[in-house]
């Protein structure tokens, strides 16, 4: 699936980077983990080496600061080790059994990084991972990247309850649903908080809202989702599958077979970026600096997760 992705996807036009303080970041990422409890035992460890955390981020925000890159790497580590132990404990296929485990999470959340209650505790070290993830967020960057994360995450953890109760009635989405529901699922838009922090802060709440920005930030997450999705599409079919693939979504929309879903995936995903270039060209003239910064973190996150696609042993 790595030669066809690979050869099928156009490659973003944009130069392929690599953050110097990766590696060390790497490793202080993964004593935390441990530290907080977030991984146990030899498997978790293992799998959360393979994600290379650490390898996303750097290529995903090549010009950080090594604090801000440990605290997206930290991110991604919590994302991977949630994923893998919601797969281990079937969690993601029994919304019943996830939905209290969501809501402690949320309870966190609530908190919003200030003083850690009850709820922290109750919420495992998931919980505590996550509360100190809000708490640096609030400490380093203030009000409005910490709303911005945590209604960010507020939104994917709702959005895995979705996709919990369609695997209980094995339903596949329809195509509109599955494209909107998957800005949500792949965590993509707190990462995107975390990067525009690392750069100083993105556009104001106002230019933000504007339809070309907001346009290109839908496009951006896209992307990336999309890139995730053909990749991964073999390692999800050998291991049972389920209908939260663009790959499988477009195949039962269709009615064809899987190669057509594969080619159909492949344009969509070569379309949107015709279309993000597009855009970003209306966007740049005359852009202030905080735009160009926010647009260069686009840029570098759609051109970092292919890259780190490629090569990604989570795949293999």
């Amino acid at each position: 699936m790595r030669t066809f992705a690979a050869a099928a996807l156009a490659g973003p036009p944009f130069p392929a980077r690599h953050n110097g303080h990766a590696g060390e970041v790497g490793r202080q990422s993964v004593r935390w983990a441990v530290g907080l409890g977030l991984v146990s035992g030899a498997d978790a460890a293992r799998r959360l080496d393979r994600a290379d955390a650490a390898g996303l981020a750097g290529r995903a925000c090549p010009d950080a600061r090594p604090e801000p890159l440990r605290l997206l790497t930290d991110l991604f580590t919590w994302l991977f080790a949630f994923d893998d132990s919601c797969d281990d404990d079937e969690l993601g296929r029994a919304p019943g059994r996830l939905a209290p485990v969501v809501g402690r999470l949320l309870d966190v959340l609530d908190l919003r990084g200030g003083p850690a209650s009850a709820a922290v505790t109750a919420a495992g070290p998931a919980g505590a991972a996550l509360h100190d993830l809000c708490r640096r967020v609030r400490a380093h960057g203030g009000p409005r990247p910490l709303l911005d994360f945590t209604n960010h995450l507020r939104d994917y953890l709702l959005a895995l309850l979705w996709e919990a109760a369609n695997r209980e009635r094995h339903r596949v989405p329809g195509v509109a649903e599955y494209l909107q529901m998957r800005r949500h699922t792949g965590g993509v838009r707190p990462s995107f908080t975390l990067t525009d922090l690392a750069y100083g802060g993105g556009p104001d709440p106002a230019r933000r809202a504007d339809p070309v920005v907001a346009g290109l930030d839908d496009l951006a997450t896209d992307l990336v989702c999309w890139c995730n999705d053909v990749f991964s599409y073999a390692k999800e079919r050998r291991l049972g599958g389920d209908g939260h693939n663009l790959v499988v979504v477009l195949t039962g929309a269709s009615g064809g077979d899987e190669r057509s879903g594969l080619a159909e995936a492949a344009r969509r995903f070569n379309s949107g970026l015709d279309a993000y270039l597009r855009l970003e060209s209306e966007l740049l003239a005359g852009a202030d600096p905080d735009l160009l910064r926010f647009v260069a973190a686009r840029r570098s996150w759609i051109r970092g997760s292919y890259d780190w696609s490629l090569g990604a042993r989570r795949y293999g």
